[in-house]
């Protein structure tokens, strides 16, 4: 049980974007670049540890988003070709964000997460986790016009996925990792009232996006589950510059998610009142956790240990508190550029996750 934990990305130094900038205008070689990584995953690792987190992960240095290990290790996409997704805040400012796109047979170029979690393990004795990404999310990469040619329908597509997806994680297992997140964004767009009423709209059956969504999630950890590994799944609103692209509660999704998919902690984004109340955490299975994502990685106000304490003590009347965990709402940077707080204040947030979680359930 782990009872302090986090989302996945850590914001990228500044020396890291610089590299990376190089290596793209052919200035620096992959071996110096690499180099530089490692040095951003070991202060990432070091972080962490020093923050008193019970897991961690390598930060996702090494992605230039949350879903660039998908990407980059598979051939087939043209990474910005994409339709553009947009994101928003509280104060009206907007930007847009060009997705990949499905171009061609997906083929396997090399491990999605092998590196990063044999790298992490040998630098850390914590317990480490990785992050992979929804099928379902991954749906959004398929265009009926430019991905037609590689696969006639968006089903053939995620066939594939799934398949690719389920010998990573064999991969995974195999090196010994006992700690799996799937992030699962796309529910979010299934929980938000206009977008649900923008997919009725162009003739989709919600309830049944949701069933499939579900479907494909439990079809990638079928059989794993039952191997003595920790799979979770993250249900986050969009991330990206500190922005958000979806709002609203759990309710049209709680029953439906929480007790047909197979996974065993369900990381749930719940810093603002975007996310609605606790109440639709009634669906939770006797035998799954709740991690909470009450720290905000949006905004650099700091949350209060009290402030904290409280949240968890409403959560603890739905869900008993032994059934719970504490960790930020998100990464802290699901794309490169990262949201919009300092290196201290993302500290100082990791520490007080660790220290509340240790004052409410001690240190076991």
């Amino acid at each position: 049980m782990f009872r302090s934990d986090v989302v996945g990305s850590l914001l990228r130094p500044d020396y890291l974007i610089r590299a990376r900038q190089q290596l793209e205008a052919g200035e620096i070689g992959p071996p110096a670049f690499k180099q530089i990584e490692d040095r951003a995953v070991d202060e990432a690792i070091r972080l962490q540890e020093e923050a008193g987190l019970d897991v961690l992960t390598d930060g996702e240095q090494r992605r230039y988003a949350f879903f660039g290990h998908l990407v980059e290790a598979l051939e087939g996409f043209d990474k910005f070709g994409g339709w553009a997704i947009p994101f928003r805040d509280e104060q009206g400012h907007e930007l847009v964000y060009k997705r990949p796109v499905v171009v061609e047979k997906l083929r396997w170029r090399r491990g999605m997460c092998a590196e990063e979690f044999t790298y992490l393990r040998a630098r850390t004795t914590h317990p480490a986790k990785v992050t992979l990404l929804s099928t379902q999310q991954a749906a959004a990469y398929y265009d009926p016009q430019r991905s037609a040619g590689a696969y006639p329908t968006r089903d053939a597509y995620l066939a594939d996925l799934v398949d690719l997806t389920r010998r990573e994680i064999a991969e995974l297992i195999r090196l010994g990792c006992t700690y799996i997140q799937i992030d699962a964004p796309q529910y979010g767009a299934l929980l938000d009232p206009q977008m649900r009423e923008g997919y009725r709209q162009r003739g989709s059956d919600v309830d049944e996006m949701i069933d499939r969504t579900i479907e494909m999630d439990n079809a990638v950890i079928e059989g794993f589950d039952r191997q003595g590994v920790t799979f979770g799944l993250h249900i986050c609103r969009g991330n990206n510059q500190s922005m958000f692209y979806a709002s609203g509660g759990y309710d049209p999704i709680a029953e439906r998610v929480f007790r047909k998919t197979r996974f065993h902690r369900f990381l749930l984004e719940y810093d603002d009142e975007r996310s609605g109340t606790f109440e639709p955490l009634r669906f939770i299975p006797e035998d799954r956790v709740v991690v909470l994502g009450l720290v905000t990685t949006k905004k650099p106000r700091l949350e209060t240990q009290e402030e904290l304490e409280r949240r968890i003590e409403q959560a603890a009347r739905i869900v008993p508190l032994e059934r719970l965990a504490l960790s930020p709402q998100c990464g802290f940077a699901s794309t490169w550029e990262g949201n919009r707080i300092s290196p201290e204040i993302q500290r100082r947030k990791l520490e007080i996750v660790a220290r509340t979680a240790r004052a409410v359930w001690g240190n076991g």
